[in-house]
């Protein structure tokens, strides 16, 4: 099977987790076309339909596989080629894009939504466009891989990365300039603490995100919303220490992992109590988060498997 997949460039390829999808689809024999949409806005993005229609005719793709509502909207704007959509969470979150998701949703051969939350805003009867079809959608996180490098424990990945062995460490889970991110609370919270260091996720490779996973105590999630945190799935393959709010997945991701804390309220105090108790437990051990993943079958080799049913229903709807 040809599949085009259409998200947002990021300098010359997809967001990482796309990436490994992409890769992971490839495994399953997949043959894999990519269109990287540099545009910005909706009309930033419906300005590269001249592009897709070209990239269709040249290409001769089975299947549009679109990630992130704008790329959705694009996709579904040719009716060539069935388009699968998947919804991460911003593209629901966010009042001015979710009109246009919706609008993309009834378009779309299939729509897949990262979490439970992300199909319950999405059917809610108050929003126009109307809701979608529960019998086009799936619920179907990205998944992760699991790799050696997320296993080299603590004291080396500090050395590697030359932080302090004895200091008690956070990962801010994502950019401090990142308004939904919430890095304000973040730090709110660990002004309660004593000789916490508060690192920023930004600017690192993708082995160096692995590591510091491993180098941290814990990692933070202030979020205001989301979908299902990839950084979340990351940090359990890394057995790191997780403190969240309650936003997206997390709760049910994490639900009964020793070490892993969801917060009953967004309260600066509340944050830092579950933060020390994190510390606490890393001083320990890691977390069972890996296994979890295992179990849920949050692999990106099982999910491209349950990619690929997907894109034989969608493909049968349009014939």
């Amino acid at each position: 099977m040809k599949i085009l997949i259409v998200a947002s460039d990021k300098c010359g390829h997809f967001t990482p987790f796309i990436e490994e999808q992409a890769a992971a689809l490839q495994a399953q024999g997949c043959e894999v076309l990519r269109l990287g949409i540099t545009g910005h806005g909706a009309m930033g993005y419906l300005r590269s339909l001249p592009a897709l229609k070209k990239c269709i005719r040249e290409q001769q793709p089975d299947l549009i596989h679109a990630h992130y509502g704008l790329s959705c909207l694009l996709a579904s704007m040719q009716r060539l080629v069935p388009v699968v959509s998947t919804y991460h969470g911003s593209d629901i979150h966010d009042s001015h894009i979710l009109p246009l998701s919706r609008l993309a949703m009834r378009r779309s051969a299939w729509n897949i939504f990262v979490s439970k939350t992300a199909l319950a805003i999405a059917q809610n009867v108050h929003i126009l466009p109307s809701p979608v079809c529960l019998e086009k959608c799936s619920i179907l996180p990205c998944g992760v891989n699991l790799s050696a490098v997320q296993k080299v424990g603590k004291v080396a990945a500090r050395k590697h990365l030359h932080l302090p062995l004895a200091a008690s460490l956070v990962l801010f889970a994502g950019a401090f300039d990142n308004a939904v991110k919430d890095a304000p609370l973040a730090k709110k919270a660990l002004a309660e603490l004593h000789e916490v260091q508060l690192i920023e996720l930004k600017g690192y490779s993708r082995s160096e995100v692995f590591l510091l996973m491993q180098a941290a105590d814990v990692l933070l999630l202030t979020s205001r919303s989301e979908g299902s945190p990839q950084v979340v799935k990351e940090a359990m393959a890394c057995g790191c220490p997780i403190v969240s709010t309650d936003v997206g997945d997390v709760r049910e991701l994490t639900a009964g992992i020793a070490g892993c804390y969801v917060a009953s309220s967004r309260e600066p105090l509340e944050l830092a109590a579950l933060l020390r108790e994190a510390i606490l437990f890393a001083k320990n051990g890691r977390t069972d988060g890996r296994q979890r993943l295992i179990e849920k079958g949050y692999t990106n080799d099982r999910i491209a498997r349950q990619l690929m049913h997907i894109y034989t229903s969608a493909r049968s709807s349009r014939s």
